[in-house]
């Protein structure tokens, strides 16, 4: 034994000097990871080798061992920690030698790399990493941020801290847009910090303002963050809860919990929209409020002349405020009624037999105890009524194919039950209305006759969907039917964009947010998983920022347009057509949709390529592809030398040690609690990746493995993270903004001015541990 340590202890603190000293020492720290794990190793074999490492063991063949066994505790609960006064043997920590714990690590390795980096189940989602730092670094290099920068300074000047909070809402946007921190934080020093010195802003405001605007990304989805630590957590928790329900005596974790023990990136994604949003909304709060009571500290900016035409508050009222929320209103009012809805007909061609209790109950008595103390008597007698009333009908052996007049008479009554008009087509022309809307609103001096034609169509359109269309209507005759009206309003919706247009907010603004819109919707509606929607927000990023380079140009742009409409064209055709053409009958407007959405394919492909040569012509790809490539391949080589110093820990027992301390607290809360204070402090000397592929592994089977919700945990432990980050004197985002700002803002200017917003962040963390609900409302109410 050295200095009384055990020998585990020892491995340990072998392992995390070696591990900040090759951090420090300069390597990449993609390299350094992977090489402390083998120095580590090494000096760990040498002394266990010397027989200088020494583990006491619990003794497993003691009676006192025995006797707790026999107790009914299971001996995965028994620790040194938890019954420190049973008796022990000293044994090395490499049991069988360091050479069969090599042997045995070496083979796991390979396999944990293949299953985690290479070929297994999460490295779908690992692609959405790529696709988001391409769109990511695309948007920043190509100058929108600078143009949304500009925009809201305009916008929010005028008020009391208006500088302040036009950049967290720029902070949000590239957040939303990027999720990269360093990016962000990086790009708004540059752009935003001198503009904000030059109008006598604060130097302690304005640099705290951008560094913690910056690290928005760490929340707002689609953050690099959330992805890898959502791939990491969904495997985790199924595990931890595996475990659990081993330990409760149950067969599996669905038995134990009614429920799968799945978590998903998408899901992640929702639950960390209102958290991201809140702590946004904090940042503007405070520099409004800091402006209020120092105005001499932040300034109101004038707003520059403009040659825009007036708008008047009675006509902001009716057309920004009154109409939309009218339209929205009507439309949620209608889908309450059932007047929009569903119109889905589908009937399955058996008898429905999914029906099932909440909980299974054909389970052993210990695992009913333990399914009575988690859910409660209450569920427990209900699930047994549901069993009993399902086997008294036949239970699953009632399952039978229906009859020609069974399914006649299911579909009859499922056409009854469809709502008049149906949800596509309801939000499609909700979204055509709002865009006349705030067109009219934006030009209210404008000819408004283009307008109102629009507004007719969107009337005439719903009007035929209740006359004439019905659930029975095939997508093609649907189409016949909604032509003129969709004709009509298009040609409104022409001469809107066209206002719209002209007005300088939303020209800079609109384009950005309907990628980001596009990205999330189909991620948080449950349309698609985060890679291909990443793949979208690549594509997307790459054609705006041709457009914006060809707009500068006077070049084609346009063709940049068409090619983003076909990609509409081509979505909506596939959802409202069936175009598998191997199948033995295709109508005919399924022939006629195919080669719509092919054509449409091929020219948004054509339109993806032109936008890759503008791009290559202007010299903005090859310095993205390089950005691309360079912070790819650290996350990937950070993620292979992680599994390193993982598994070298797992070798020598270092893993359970630290779960089994942090097991022997029997209060969930204070496991939690602890994990966290950790996780805070060693975000001031480790990067997210590292602590999310070093860290999390070890201490996830803890707190995936209780009761809290999993979605609650990981936005948690990302939030915690965010406000490391921020927090004097080691904050990555202060180091990041310390290497752009101007020579007269001091380290103390910075250090200073983020203090507040630390605390924000700390009010953040106490409003999602007593609310925990704003993580989870969202998830509970979109699909998943």
């Amino acid at each position: 034994m050295i200095f009384g340590l055990d020998g585990v202890e020892i491995g340990l603190i072998i392992v995390f000097l070696c591990l900040f000293g090759g951090i420090l020492s300069g390597f990449p720290v993609a390299f350094a990871i992977g090489g402390a794990g083998l120095i580590s190793f090494g000096i760990i074999a040498a002394l266990d080798s010397a027989g200088l490492l020494i583990h006491q063991a619990i003794d497993t063949g003691s009676q006192a061992y025995r006797n707790l066994v026999a107790t009914g505790i299971h001996p995965d609960k028994i620790s040194i920690f938890r019954y420190p006064d049973l008796p022990r043997i000293a044994q090395p920590v490499f049991e069988n030698g360091w050479e069969k714990a090599l042997d045995h690590k070496v083979s796991f390795i390979v396999n944990r790399m293949n299953e985690r980096v290479m070929a297994g189940q999460s490295i779908e989602t690992l692609l959405a990493v790529l696709m988001f730092v391409l769109m990511g670094i695309t948007l920043e290099r190509s100058k929108i941020a600078n143009d949304l920068l500009t925009t809201m300074a305009r916008v929010f000047g005028p008020l009391p801290g208006g500088l302040a909070v036009s950049v967290v809402v720029v902070g949000a946007f590239l957040a939303a847009s990027t999720g990269i921190v360093g990016a962000t934080v990086v790009t708004m020093g540059l752009l935003s910090l001198p503009t904000m010195l030059r109008h006598k802003y604060s130097p302690e405001l304005a640099t705290g303002v951008i560094a913690a605007s910056g690290t928005l990304g760490q929340i707002i989805p689609p953050s690099i963050v959330i992805v890898l630590l959502g791939t990491l957590a969904g495997d985790l928790y199924s595990a931890a809860q595996e475990q659990r329900a081993q330990l409760a005596g149950c067969s599996d974790a669905l038995t134990y919990l009614g429920q799968a023990a799945v978590v998903s990136v998408g899901t992640l994604f929702q639950a960390a929209i209102l958290p991201g949003i809140m702590l946004a909304f904090l940042y503007g709060l405070y520099a409004f409020g800091y402006a209020l009571v120092r105005p001499e500290k932040a300034p109101p900016v004038p707003a520059p002349d403009t040659d825009g035409e007036t708008i008047t508050r009675r006509d902001a009222l009716t057309w920004f405020l009154a109409v939309p929320g009218l339209l929205i209103g009507g439309l949620v009012l209608a889908m309450q009624i059932g007047f929009v809805g569903s119109q889905d007909i589908t009937v399955d061609s058996y008898s429905d037999t999914t029906k099932t209790a909440v909980l299974r109950t054909n389970v052993s008595e210990q695992c009913k105890a333990s399914i009575i103390e988690l859910h409660g008597q209450e569920k427990w007698d209900l699930a047994v009524a549901q069993q009993a009333e399902i086997d008294a009908a036949g239970g699953a052996e009632a399952s039978k194919k229906l009859t020609i007049e069974e399914y006649a008479e299911a579909r009859k009554a499922r056409i009854a039950a469809a709502a008049p008009i149906g949800t596509g087509v309801a939000t499609g022309f909700l979204l055509l209305a709002l865009t006349l809307v705030l067109a009219r609103g934006i030009a209210p001096g404008a000819d408004p006759r283009p307008l109102y034609a629009g507004g007719f169509g969107v009337l005439l359109g719903l009007l035929v969907d209740v006359v004439f269309i019905t659930p029975t209507t095939s997508p093609g005759v649907m189409f016949l039917y909604l032509a003129l009206p969709l004709a009509l309003t298009l040609y409104g919706c022409r001469h809107a964009a066209i206002l719209l247009s002209r007005n300088d907010l939303l020209r800079v603004v609109f384009p950005p947010l309907v990628l980001i819109v596009a990205v999330l919707g189909s991620i948080l509606g449950g349309i698609t998983n985060p890679t291909p929607a990443a793949a979208l927000g690549a594509g997307g990023a790459v054609m705006l920022a041709a457009y914006r380079r060809l707009r500068e140009e006077n070049g084609p742009a346009k063709l940049i347009i068409w090619a983003a409409f076909a990609v509409v064209i081509m979505i909506l055709a596939g959802i409202n057509f069936d175009l598998r053409m191997n199948r033995e009958n295709v109508k005919p407007e399924e022939w006629i949709a195919y080669l719509v959405a092919a054509g449409a394919y091929l020219f948004a492909m054509f339109g993806i390529l032109f936008s890759l040569w503008v791009l290559l012509r202007g010299r903005v790809l090859a310095p993205i592809v390089r950005e691309t490539a360079k912070v790819t391949s650290m996350v990937f080589t950070i993620l292979i030398g992680s599994q390193v110093l993982n598994l070298v820990i797992i070798s020598f027992g270092g893993e359970d040690y630290i779960q089994d301390f942090l097991k022997s607290f029997d209060n969930e809360i204070t496991i939690f609690l602890i994990v966290m204070v950790v996780l805070f402090f060693l975000g001031f000397v480790l990067d997210f990746l590292e602590i999310i592929y070093i860290v999390i592994p070890i201490v996830g089977p803890v707190i995936y493995g209780g009761t809290f919700d999993p979605k609650w945990v990981t936005i948690m432990i990302a939030v915690n993270l965010q406000t490391s980050f921020l927090t004097p004197p080691f904050g990555f985002a202060l180091f990041y903004l310390r290497g752009v700002a101007p020579k007269e803002v001091t380290t103390g200017h910075i250090y200073r001015g983020i203090i507040p917003f630390v605390l924000i962040q700390v009010v953040g963390l106490l409003i999602l541990g007593f609310f925990p609900q704003i993580v989870t409302i969202v998830p509970n109410l979109l699909p998943n």
